[in-house]
């Protein structure tokens, strides 16, 4: 994100603490993400729509409390959103569901300097299912939403090497079961 787009989403920011209704141009712009990310962690389009809404209007009733980190207004728009989902398998005392997208898998494999055939693609699927979860949250906000270890760290509440660290060791393991190799930026 340029220094440009950041001074005019805090432009926007501002204007939405005075007038609700400017709020609206953040929400057209992030919702998307936002819904993909969540439904996710949930596989199920219902509970989605729900827990982005809630995102949204935590959102908008917090903006007095907003301020600018060193991340972007989207990573904060993240971190409501984590929230709300560890909320609902809290209150619903369930593990979190991944949905893992076959699309996304092959934009992670574009990545390798691996061959893959159809039957590894499923076998890496199915391994990426049983990572744990604070794994899989570091390798969906890295690679399927394309954030910064900056930006992962206020996401999920941890220190940026924590970050790296979990990125590492997924990647390690991947690496380890599917002779991998991973161009990995830390």
């Amino acid at each position: 994100m340029s220094e440009a787009e950041i001074q005019h989403e805090y432009a926007v920011l501002e204007k939405s603490r005075k007038n609700p209704k400017a709020f609206g141009e953040l929400y057209e712009k992030y919702f998307d993400r936002i819904f993909q990310y969540v439904f996710r962690q949930t596989d199920d389009e219902e509970l989605t729509a729900d827990l982005c809404s809630q995102t949204f209007l935590i959102a908008l009733k917090n903006l007095d409390r907003y301020e600018f980190r060193g991340v972007p207004f989207s990573a904060w728009l993240y971190r409501i959103a984590s929230n709300e989902v560890n909320k609902h398998y809290r209150k619903l005392k369930k593990n979190k569901v991944f949905s893992i997208e076959e699309l996304r898998i092959r934009e992670l494999i574009e990545q390798t300097e691996t061959d893959w055939d159809e039957e590894i693609i499923q076998r890496l699927m199915n391994y990426l299912k049983d990572l744990p979860t604070e794994m899989l949250e570091v390798l969906e906000l890295r690679f399927f939403e394309d954030r910064d270890f900056k930006d992962i760290a206020f996401i999920l509440g941890i220190t940026e090497s924590g970050a790296k660290m979990r990125a590492y060791r997924a990647l390690d393991r991947l690496r380890k079961n599917f002779n991998l190799r991973i161009k990995y930026n830390g």
